[in-house]
């Protein structure tokens, strides 16, 4: 899912609770299938596409991660349904989901910090704290994280939720929490560090009342791959092939890139992007702004009038096509980077019959109208190798950012 003040906005999260999906999904602390893999190699994080742990979820991948009260080895907890997202950064969590007590981040006048993250379809609020956060055999130490739907930051500010409804549990989230691995370091970055700029992102929260204020880049909420100690250069996404639909699949987040014998570039074309992640797309002769967002269940692109993709009757963010159409664009490094350029396809698929007629969690043709630019959601993932070069961090395609596949 694509924050809003990290440049192009995205669809709805996606979650189809009026269909009725079967199947067995987590909760609280009980780690997700993917994290039952054995033999688990140091940078490599298991990932399942799955119903998720409101078991209602289509397009999803999730994973689990340990969080630690910083400096501890006991007082950690690891928490499975975590949705991988590509399309914004910093880890989030559930409060209903987490039984860790983490220290509070405060200001200089010893007020707690929380926070707004405005996404398209609502916002996430609560407080930022610090923990050790655990994956594969990584570990970021004391990163900033927020902890959504906290008791005691129950009343939120006007200025969050003029940006959005909340999605403060498990009902509206339809995950224990989402994980941020996009190309930025920080969810937000300069605009909310800048003095005399206030975003309504970051809130010093006395007694009397929560303030929007300017928060430095190292106090914001991070990119935890930005902060381990080796393989934080960035990730790779792998999937499987997905022919239709399937009820669950398996793969894998790998951490870094060509910094271990597993996780090289091989063949891939490399797209230069902007710090969020950015690149372009042609189609039909018209160059659109895109991005690649694990954390859309559809590949959203356009509106009606340009595609002649009829959109469903009732799930009106699919579109609905009588028979699967591909869809043919030229992908391009943004303007000013790398130049380079390469073609890719996807099948547009009929979203009602994809999605109400399976029960199937992995749907590989689901797409939907979006004004103005493609979001590349989970779909356009499934049978690719898909790395995202983070912003500053040096690799042997160059520094990034940058996406490739």
């Amino acid at each position: 899912m694509r924050a809003t003040y990290l440049s192009s906005i995205y669809l709805a999260l996606g979650i189809f609770s009026s269909v009725a999906i079967l199947g067995c999904g987590s909760s609280g602390t009980t780690s997700s299938p993917a994290s039952q893999v054995s033999n688990q190699v140091s940078n490599v994080q298991p990932i399942a596409v799955n119903q998720g742990p409101a078991s209602n979820y289509v397009d999803g991948a999730f994973t689990s991660v340990t969080i630690c009260v910083p400096g501890s080895t006991t007082s950690c907890q690891t928490i499975g349904g975590i949705l991988v997202d590509t399309g914004s950064s910093g880890l989030r969590i559930l409060s209903s989901a987490l039984t860790v007590s983490l220290p509070q981040q405060i200001d200089a006048g010893g007020h707690a910090i929380s926070e707004c993250a405005a996404f398209a379809d609502g916002v996430t609020w609560g407080p930022v704290q610090k923990a050790d956060v655990k994956m594969a055999g990584e570990v970021a130490s004391s990163l900033p994280v927020q902890v959504i739907g906290a008791s005691n930051f129950s009343t939120i500010p006007t200025a969050c939720t003029a940006q959005g409804a909340p999605e403060d549990d498990l009902g509206s989230l339809g995950a224990n929490g989402l994980l941020g691995i996009g190309q930025a370091v920080q969810d937000c970055g300069l605009s909310c560090s800048e003095s005399g700029f206030v975003q309504n992102t970051y809130f010093s929260c006395p007694a009397s009342g929560c303030i929007a204020i300017t928060q430095s880049l190292a106090q914001q909420v991070q990119n935890p791959v930005a902060s381990f100690a080796t393989d934080n250069n960035g990730v790779i996404v792998e999937l499987p092939t997905v022919s239709g639909s399937e009820a669950t699949v398996n793969g894998s987040l790998i951490f870094g890139i060509g910094t271990q014998s597993n996780n090289g570039l091989g063949g891939a074309t490399v797209f230069g992007t902007d710090p969020f992640g950015d690149f372009t797309t042609t189609y039909k002769a018209v160059l659109y702004q895109s991005f690649l967002d694990s954390g859309s269940n559809g590949i959203y692109f356009l509106n009606t009038s340009v595609t002649a993709l009829p959109v469903c009757t009732d799930l009106t963010f699919l579109y609905c096509p009588t028979a699967a159409q591909t869809i043919n664009v030229v992908n391009t490094a943004q303007p000013g980077t790398n130049g380079a350029t390469a073609p890719a396809s996807f099948i547009a698929g009929n979203g009602d019959a994809l999605v109400k007629t399976s029960n199937n969690a992995a749907v590989s043709d689901l797409t939907g109208p979006q004004p103005g630019n493609f979001d590349f959601g989970l779909p356009f993932f499934f049978g690719r190798n898909v790395y995202l070069g983070i912003t500053g961090k040096s690799t042997p395609a160059g520094t990034g950012p940058f996406t490739a596949y």
